[in-house]
């Protein structure tokens, strides 16, 4: 396949090309949480606990101009913001699936998946450290 431009971005094939559009840390993650149901900002960070504001709202713009993702904003106080799969978006869906297989399979033949509890034994456990404020006085 000959490589070819869009949006100013050179592709050598068709594979590259989807992942730039669904690839990443969050664009999947959060393609597969709308894969059900029509979901609020809210509820789309409460399960992502380490995504970033900035983050999730810059996938799901990336997410919305591609045309996966559809939002409705709603006029009322305080703003209500909604996210929903379009045709294309779920086009998306069994491909997830089958990374989301492949990933598990990886991670049984690696030894860090534990079919019966589900978790993950072999990986060490990240905690959330909060940052100190920094002092205002002088």
């Amino acid at each position: 396949m000959p490589e070819f431009k869009f949006k100013g971005k050179l592709y050598y094939n068709p594979v590259e090309f989807v992942l730039d559009w669904i690839g990443g840390a969050w664009k999947m993650p959060i393609l597969w949480r709308l894969r059900e149901k029509t979901l609020r900002y809210s509820e789309i960070k409460k399960t992502l606990s380490h995504i970033s504001d900035k983050m999730l709202a810059q996938s799901l713009r990336e997410l919305e101009e591609n045309g996966l993702v559809t939002r409705k904003v709603y006029a009322v106080v305080p703003p209500k913001t909604e996210y929903t799969l379009t045709e294309l978006g779920k086009k998306t869906i069994p491909i997830i699936v089958s990374l989301r297989e492949l990933g598990i399979t990886l991670m049984k033949t690696s030894g860090v998946y534990n079919e019966d509890t589900q978790v993950f034994p072999n990986l060490p456990v990240v905690k959330k450290v909060k940052k100190a404020k920094a002092s205002t006085s002088r």
